[in-house]
């Protein structure tokens, strides 16, 4: 029996609102990309909210659930962090991620101003963050590992809780500097450390250009099923960012850092390459990031965007297309207006590849991709979708493996000798 090996191509942030600049249409949707329409003609569509609708989650949030993982098993992105960047994690400690950053007082409490420069401040922001690591409050020790531009990993010990807010509101214009707070009883004493600490930071910082330490994405390691153990099937994550290499390590995918260049073409042609380099191998998935429209989108200029998916399609005419199930989607949508972040509206979704069904959608696009076959789907559809293109689905009503959560087949199943 022959199983098709599943090849993702992400476009981050491809996703957008219809903008008057662009005529009513999305970046996407007033994009020339001959390739992706390509692919929509031969292909299965639809639109996929990683979340839900109206849901507007990070990137490291939607790509767990698009990869058929729970809530309830994320461990927080600062484990991702450091995953990704070759540390060691444990459950002992609880994380979160750490920057440095300058701060103003106003009469409202303490603003974010700016943040050190990766080059020109990376050494003083280095020695800001080595003052500040290593301090004990209330049996806790918080203890820092710089990894760029001021910005480290925190790793608590002694019986820490993880379940604490963020003290970095993220929109620095809007919100000043956070007081943390217990998102359960249990993890009070936490967030009372986590306080009397950033107090601590401010006063070792004092008289400083970077003086203030906030902290976010708190979470803790936890133990999931493998991505071979959940979907049967086994093979690469492709990309530049720490914290996604670092989630493909949380699921034991193997992850290849691929930087991103002023040359997004060459870049996404190295993506799609090294895809046929891992078929060839033997993966039987492969997943592979890019995240120049995310980029374009933040510029907050729709004709940016517009442009950048235009070059973007250049490279995605060689899709392994003929012997492997293929997927092009993204992970949210990044709006190049208003000033939002991330927004919860709908990713074009199309699968192509042997034996998958053409529908009668003719571009790729929000409002054309709607009208696809497979309709509007959430995030843990994705894997389940790509399965059963692949010949892959789990037989429900069986119960082959003992792993939480599968919908595939194992590659090796235990038999009973």
């Amino acid at each position: 029996m022959s199983l098709l090996p599943i090849v993702v191509v992400l476009l981050d942030g491809v996703a957008d609102r219809a903008h008057e600049t662009l005529g009513g249409h999305t970046g996407v949707e007033a994009a020339r990309t001959p390739n992706l329409d390509a692919l929509c003609v031969r292909g299965s569509c639809g639109v996929i909210y990683a979340v839900g609708p109206g849901r507007a989650p990070s990137s490291e949030v939607a790509h767990w659930s698009l990869l058929g993982y729970r809530p309830d098993e994320f461990p927080g992105r600062a484990v991702f962090e450091a995953l990704g960047r070759g540390q060691d994690v444990g459950a002992e400690h609880a994380f979160a991620y750490a920057a440095l950053r300058p701060a103003e007082r106003r009469e409202d409490g303490w603003w974010l101003t700016g943040r050190p420069d990766p080059v020109g401040d990376a050494e003083e922001a280095e020695r800001l963050v080595a003052r500040c690591d290593g301090i004990e409050i209330d049996g806790l020790t918080f203890a820092l590992q710089h990894v760029w531009r001021g910005e480290a990993v925190l790793r608590v010990a002694g019986a820490a809780d993880e379940r604490v807010t963020d003290t970095d509101a993220f929109f620095r214009t809007r919100h000043p500097l956070l007081r943390p707070q217990a998102v359960v009883p249990a993890a009070e004493r936490t967030a009372r450390a986590a306080e009397e600490w950033t107090r601590e930071v401010m006063r070792r910082l004092d008289g400083e250009r970077f003086n203030v330490i906030t902290l976010k994405w708190w979470g803790r390691p936890r133990a999931v099923p493998t991505f071979e153990q959940r979907h049967g099937v086994r093979g690469t994550f492709i990309a530049e960012s720490a914290f996604l290499r670092g989630l493909a390590r949380a699921v034991g995918l193997d992850a290849v850092e691929a930087r991103e260049t002023d040359d997004p073409v060459a870049d996404l042609a190295r993506r799609v390459e090294l895809a046929r380099e891992r078929l060839d191998a033997g993966d039987t998935f492969v997943f592979a990031h890019q995240k120049s429209a995310d980029a374009a989108g933040h510029t907050k200029d729709p004709r940016r965007k517009q442009a950048m998916l235009e070059t973007m399609d250049a490279a995605l005419g060689g899709l392994p297309v003929d012997r492997a199930i293929v997927c092009i989607t993204g992970d949210h949508a990044t709006p190049a207006s208003p000033e939002v972040i991330h927004s919860g509206d709908p990713v074009p979704f199309v699968v192509v590849g042997p034996g998958v069904r053409a529908d009668d959608v003719q571009e790729f696009g929000e409002l054309s991709c709607a009208g696809g076959i497979l309709g509007h789907l959430r995030g843990p559809d994705m894997m389940p979708v790509l399965l059963n293109a692949a010949d892959r689905p789990l037989f429900l009503g069986s119960r082959p493996t003992p792993f939480d959560g599968a919908d595939g087949y194992p590659s090796i199943l235990e038999p009973l000798l």
